[in-house]
C-alpha cells in the first residue's frame, strides 16, 4: 500500500518514537478492514515500538483503529483509512503518542492540561478535503497532552449511514458529546477558546497592554505576510493580527501559479508564509477579528471583537475576501446541509447523488469537473449567455457525460425538507420559464465578496465594497494603507497580493519617515533600529 519511498521517508520519522505503542484495528470480514489492517501490519515492520493487534469483538466502528501507549490511558482513534491529505496526520498521531516532543507553546499545553471535564470528540472529514487535517491534528494533540479528551476521526465517505443520520454534509464537522460543536477548519487555539470561555477575556487583557506599533497589519493572508515581513525588515515594531493565519489560501486545493513555486497546496503555503513571518521580530495575534478602525491622536486604534484595542503608528488592512454568496432562500437554511462552498472538501459527502454548480468561472467549472467523478450528475448554472471559464477546462468540461450545462439561467432558490436540500429553482433568463432540478447539492462558486462591513463609515470604499487605495496602496486615511484582494486593485492572485503588500508596507514606511520629520524633538521616535537604508530614501 506505501510505496518504497514512502516506507523509507516514514521509517525515519518512527525512529523518533520513545514510548511503545499499540495499535488496536477494530475489524470485521469486509475489504475496508482487511485494507486498513493491511497498512497498519505495514507500519508495525517500520518500528520495533509498534505493535498491531487485532479486535474484532468489540463494540468500536468497524472498521476503525486505535493509537495507544502502552501501560497508559493516552491515545486517539480512527475510523478511517487515513491515506490522502489525513496521513499526515496519521503519522503526527504515531509521534505523538509515542512520545515524541509536541510543537506547542507551553502555556498552551499548560491550559490544555487544565481543563476540566470529560470531552469526548468525534470529526467527520473526507480525505480529499485540505482543512480537516488542521481539526484532526488539533483535537489528536489534545488528547494527547490531557487523557480526559477522547478523539475518533470518521471518514464520512467510509461510514456515509453515519453521516445521512445526522445529516453531515460539510467537512470537517466535530462533534462533542454527542452535539454539533463546530464546522470548518479549526486550530488548536480555536478548540481551547470554545472550551476554555475565559480564555477569550484573559486574551484580552493581554492585548490592551501591548505598547503602541510601528506597523500593524491587519490580516494574515500572503497581503498580510509579506507586509509584516516587509516592515520587519525595516527594524520597526511590527505586528499582524488576523482572524486566521492564512486567510482564503487555506481554502484553495493547488496553486500552481505563484512563481518559482512549481505547485503546492494552501495549507501548506500557508504554513510556509506563517514560518517567513515569524523568523522576523513579529507580535502575531491570532484568532482575532478587527471591528473597527479609528485615529486617535496620531495614532490609529483598531478595536477587535475580543474588546482589546490595538494602537500602532501606521496599519495595512489586508482583510482578504471570502466567498460571495448568491443571496436567495434557501441558501443560509441550508448552508452545510446540502449548500456548499469548497467542492474538494465537502465532494465526496455527496458520492452518488445529484448536484448543481452555480457559476461559470474557472473556479465553478474546475467544481463541476471535480464532481463529475464522484457524484452521480452535475447541473452547472451560468448566469451569462456563455460560460467564463478558459477554454481548456470548457473542453474537458463538455467531453464529461454526467454534466449539464445551462446558461442564461439566474438561480432563484435553493428548497429543502427542513433538513436538507432537495432541489434548485433557477429562471430562463431569455423566456421568463421557471424551472426545478431535483437534486441533493448545490456548491456555490461565483467569486468573492471583501471582507470591509467593519470599515463602512470610516475608510473610502467602493460600489463593490473594495478599499480604495492609489499606487502605494495608501487609503483615503493618513497612516493607513491596504493591499489585496480587498482593495480596488484588479486581478485578484496570490502573487499579486503579496507583491501589493510589500509595496503598502513601503508605503506605510514612507509614511513614518516623512511624518517623524515634522516632530518635535520631545516627540518618541516613530520606530526604533534606525534601518541603513533610511537615508537613501526620497
Amino acid at each position: 500500500m506505501l510505496d518504497a519511498s514512502l516506507k523509507t521517508q516514514l521509517k525515519s520519522y518512527l525512529e523518533k518514537v520513545t514510548q511503545p505503542i499499540e495499535i488496536v484495528a477494530s475489524l470485521d470480514d469486509g475489504d475496508k478492514s482487511r485494507e486498513m489492517l493491511g497498512l497498519l501490519q505495514e507500519i508495525a515492520t517500520l518500528s520495533s515500538k509498534i505493535t498491531v493487534i487485532e479486535s474484532r469483538d468489540d463494540n468500536e466502528r468497524k472498521p476503525s483503529f486505535s493509537i495507544n501507549r502502552t501501560g497508559s490511558d493516552i491515545g486517539v482513534r480512527f475510523a478511517a483509512i487515513p491515506l490522502g491529505h489525513e496521513f499526515t496526520s496519521l503519522v503526527l498521531a504515531l509521534l505523538q503518542v509515542g512520545g515524541h516532543t509536541l510543537k506547542l507553546d507551553a502555556d498552551v499545553i499548560e491550559q490544555i492540561r487544565n481543563l476540566d471535564g470529560d470531552f469526548s470528540f468525534e470529526a467527520y472529514v473526507s480525505l480529499t478535503c485540505q482543512n480537516c487535517p488542521d481539526v484532526v491534528q488539533a483535537l489528536n494533540v489534545m488528547s494527547v497532552i490531557n487523557p480526559r479528551i477522547k478523539v475518533v476521526t470518521i471518514d464520512g465517505g467510509l461510514f456515509q449511514d453515519e453521516v445521512e443520520a445526522r445529516h453531515i454534509q460539510a467537512v470537517p464537522t466535530m462533534y462533542l458529546n454527542g452535539e454539533v460543536f463546530g464546522q470548518g477548519r479549526s486550530s488548536v487555539e480555536e478548540i481551547l477558546a470554545k472550551l476554555d470561555t475565559g480564555a477569550v477575556k484573559r486574551a484580552a487583557a493581554k492585548l490592551d497592554n501591548l505598547p503602541t506599533f510601528d506597523m500593524l497589519v491587519v490580516g494574515g493572508g500572503p497581503a498580510g505576510a509579506a507586509a509584516a515581513v516587509y516592515a520587519a525588515r525595516k527594524g520597526i515594531r511590527t505586528g499582524v493580527v488576523a482572524e486566521r493565519f492564512g486567510g482564503q489560501v487555506l481554502d484553495t486545493m493547488a496553486i500552481e501559479n505563484f512563481i518559482s513555486v512549481q505547485e503546492t497546496e494552501g495549507p501548506k503555503f500557508a504554513a510556509a508564509l506563517e514560518q517567513h513571518v515569524r523568523a522576523y521580530d513579529v507580535d502575531i495575534i491570532n484568532l482575532q477579528r478587527a471591528e473597527s478602525l479609528a485615529l486617535n491622536k496620531g495614532l490609529v486604534e483598531i478595536k477587535l471583537a475580543s474588546g482589546a484595542t490595538l494602537r500602532s503608528r501606521s496599519v495595512v488592512l489586508s482583510t482578504g475576501a471570502r466567498w460571495r454568496e448568491i443571496n436567495v432562500p434557501g441558501e443560509q437554511k441550508y448552508r452545510n446541509h446540502g449548500v456548499a462552498y469548497c467542492p474538494h472538501c465537502d465532494g465526496p459527502l455527496f458520492k452518488g447523488k445529484r448536484t448543481a454548480v452555480v457559476g461559470g468561472g474557472n473556479s465553478g467549472v474546475e467544481a463541476a469537473i471535480d464532481l463529475a467523478g464522484i457524484v452521480a450528475h452535475v447541473t452547472l448554472i451560468e448566469f451569462g449567455h456563455e460560460l467564463r471559464a478558459d477554454a481548456v477546462l470548457q473542453k474537458k468540461l463538455r467531453s464529461l457525460p454526467n454534466v449539464t450545462v445551462i446558461t442564461n439561467a439566474q438561480t432563484t432558490e435553493i428548497t429543502g425538507d427542513g433538513k436538507k436540500v432537495n432541489g434548485l429553482v433557477y429562471q430562463d433568463r431569455a423566456s421568463g420559464a421557471i424551472h426545478s432540478v431535483e437534486l441533493e447539492g448545490v456548491f456555490v462558486q461565483i467569486g468573492l465578496v471583501p471582507n470591509t462591513e467593519w470599515l463602512k463609515g470610516t475608510i473610502a470604499l467602493s460600489k463593490h465594497g473594495e478599499i480604495e487605495v492609489d499606487a502605494r496602496g495608501q487609503t483615503s486615511l493618513p497612516g493607513v494603507f491596504a493591499a489585496g484582494d480587498v482593495t480596488t486593485v484588479p486581478f485578484k492572485q496570490i502573487i499579486i497580493a503579496a507583491g501589493d503588500g510589500a509595496k503598502a508596507a513601503l508605503g506605510a514606511f514612507d509614511h513614518l519617515i516623512r511624518s517623524s520629520v515634522t516632530e518635535d524633538e520631545d516627540t518618541e521616535a516613530p520606530f526604533v533600529n534606525e534601518p541603513a537604508d533610511v537615508a537613501a530614501m526620497p
